[in-house]
Formats: C-alpha cells, sequence, structure tokens
C-alpha cells in the first residue's frame, strides 16, 4: 500500500486537543482515526496500516514514548512516520530521548497549525523509511524514561513552590489567578507521577520476564 492512501492516526487522551485535530485534518482532506492512549492506537492498527501517527507524550495506559518504542521494536510497524506532540517534554535532553527512540518530528505545543500541516505533508511525501533508532530492551527503556519523569517531576515542584511563593506576596485580586495556576499544576504533577509509578511497574516486570 502507498502511503498516500492510508489514513492518519491520531493519538491523544484530551478530548478536545483531540477533536481539534480531527477535524482540521479532515478539513484538510486526510482521512483520520483517533485514539485515546497508546494502547488503544495499537488496537486500532490491527485491521489497517496508518500512513502516519501524531501522538501526545503524556497519556494513559501507554504513552507515547512507550507507543514508540513498541512501534520501533515491531519489523512491521518500525518504519511508519511518528510525530510527537508533547506541552511537557519540551527540554533539549526529552528531544534526543525522543529521537533516539526513533521520532521523526517533534513538536511543541501549542502547536503551530501551519507548521504542522507542513510536516504532515512533507512526511506523506517523502513516504515510509528506517529511522535510526536504539533498540531498548525493557529495562534499559524504563530506566531512561524514569529518569526524564524524574526532572520533569522536578521541574513541576519547583513551578509549586514558585507560585505558592507568589501568592503570599501578590494582591489580594491578583490571587485566584494564582490559585487556579497552582491547582492545574498540581494536578499535571500529579498525573505526571502516576505515570513514574507507572514506568516503574512496568520496568520491574520487565526485569522479571
Amino acid at each position: 500500500m502507498s502511503i498516500n492512501q492510508g489514513y492518519l492516526l491520531v493519538v491523544e487522551d484530551n478530548n478536545d486537543i483531540l477533536k481539534f485535530l480531527e477535524t482540521t485534518l479532515i478539513f484538510k482532506g486526510y482521512r483520520v482515526l483517533t485514539a485515546h492512549n497508546g494502547a488503544e492506537a495499537l488496537d486500532v492498527m490491527q485491521s489497517e496500516r496508518p500512513a502516519l501517527i501524531i501522538t501526545d507524550i503524556l497519556m494513559p495506559k501507554m504513552d507515547g514514548f512507550s507507543l514508540l518504542n513498541a512501534l520501533r521494536s515491531n519489523t512491521n510497524t518500525q518504519n511508519i512516520p511518528v510525530i510527537l506532540i508533547s506541552a511537557f517534554y519540551i527540554e533539549p535532553e526529552d528531544k534526543i530521548f525522543a529521537f533516539t527512540l526513533g521520532a521523526t518530528r517533534f513538536i511543541k505545543k501549542p502547536i503551530n497549525m501551519e507548521d504542522f500541516i507542513h510536516a504532515i505533508e512533507e512526511l506523506l511525501a517523502q513516504g515510509e523509511h528506517s529511522p535510526a533508532h536504539e533498540k531498548f530492551s525493557g529495562p534499559n527503556f524504563y530506566g531512561e524514561y524514569r529518569t526524564r519523569i524524574r526532572i520533569l517531576l522536578n521541574q513541576k515542584n519547583a513551578r509549586l513552590a514558585q507560585i505558592k511563593h507568589l501568592l503570599e506576596i501578590v494582591p489580594e485580586e491578583e490571587k485566584p489567578s494564582f490559585e487556579n495556576t497552582l491547582i492545574l499544576v498540581a494536578a499535571e504533577r500529579e498525573e505526571i507521577r502516576l505515570l513514574g509509578e507507572h514506568i516503574r511497574e512496568r520496568r520491574s516486570k520487565s526485569r522479571t520476564n
């Protein structure tokens, strides 16, 4: 099958972002299927091979890094172009890890749609390829991934401490905005913490298998 005849698989746990990307890509003339996490994405791919995968990184059940590692470890899917998108994993080390796993593109949220569509067009025109990637064993992959998560957690903790300090000194009329930000960042930290626990468990299992 020619890559230009396939569909785009969009993997994103945020329903609003998922619907926006799906609607935009359909309007541009693409056939689009969606999934809310990596596990769903692999199920979708059982019936038909996608031409291109666009996936968030921070997701429940199976995140984007784990999905990418699974794709590149399978000879049937290792050549499918994969665009990673993220609002959290944006440090240079995160991008290096992504490309080490075999990411084709890395795009930061909020997404610049013009650049995003251009990247899709370019990758579809290039067709499938064999990306350079390191074949991690289970323990090595999860060990490196936990390192990235620890750094991200430290950043969120520092951000929370900064907001709490500002709440003590800002005028009363400005406090509601900071309180809302505090709630948002705390929720993000908890999501990352839970992912870290999940990765720790999977690393332990991979060591015993």
